[in-house]
């Protein structure tokens, strides 16, 4: 498969300030990479260095023939103002399509077909018309991946997307995206849910103290920041 995103001794960070460094990662189409790490480590300075709002430092990251930062649809973390968002569902999954307008001030029937199917692949055209804020915290993130692939079908990138959601909802959201990586697009996920790594084929771990790893998933689970990081979840889950 090819190459999407290639990253080489990569210094990432902002306003002047290091946050990580050293770190060397690759996406290859169809993959599913999982990005673990604590809170600090610098998961969201990479995250907002992907999607192009923060420059690379020194090193690269570098884009595969015919991929760059605009075939990432973005699956961000919901603050309370968001979930509230009084909007339909039908209106907040075909503003996906916002960025292939122009200078069009309105969707074609094709953008908004795009938009049915998509509803109809999660499961949500009963609720097209329901109000965003009124639905389920699972029927929410339901509707963001959505939005998500009405911009792109090449790669989806996921920012803690179980959070507050219950535990069934958090396997049924799970089993979407496993789904829709065996469909061929490529999944990257942010998380601190060591139950995440199940589903992925790669993990990228940042952590404190200059611990970075990446590799397979099978290689991670038995490094020494693999067994670190899964065993402080499993305590915290006690």
């Amino acid at each position: 498969m090819s190459k999407q995103i290639i990253c080489h001794n990569a210094a990432l960070g902002y306003e002047g300030s290091v946050v990580v460094e050293e770190l060397d990662f690759s996406v290859a189409e169809g993959d599913y990479l999982c990005i673990l790490g604590e809170n600090g480590s610098g998961k969201s300075t990479l995250i907002k260095t992907l999607l192009g709002l923060h420059g690379v430092m020194s090193g690269s990251i570098e884009w595969g023939r015919d991929f760059s930062s605009r075939d990432i649809g973005y699956l961000p973390q919901q603050t309370p103002v968001q979930r509230d968002f009084p909007a339909s569902v039908r209106e907040i999954v075909i503003s996906g399509c916002l960025s292939k307008l122009g200078h069009r001030p309105f969707f074609r029937a094709a953008e908004r077909k795009l938009a049915e199917d998509n509803m109809a692949r999660f499961g949500i055209t009963d609720l097209a018309d329901s109000c965003y804020r009124d639905l389920s915290g699972g029927q929410q993130q339901r509707v963001l991946l959505a939005r998500a692939l009405c911009a792109t079908g090449k790669m989806l990138l996921l920012d803690e997307p179980v959070t507050g959601l219950d535990p069934r909802a958090q396997i049924e959201l799970y089993e979407l995206i496993a789904k829709l990586n065996a469909e061929g697009i490529s999944i990257i996920m942010v998380s601190h849910d060591i139950s995440a790594i199940k589903y992925a084929s790669h993990i990228l771990h940042i952590g404190s103290r200059r611990q970075l790893f990446f590799g397979s998933k099978d290689d991670y689970i038995t490094s020494k920041a693999g067994r670190s990081f899964l065993e402080a979840g499993e305590a915290d889950q006690e």
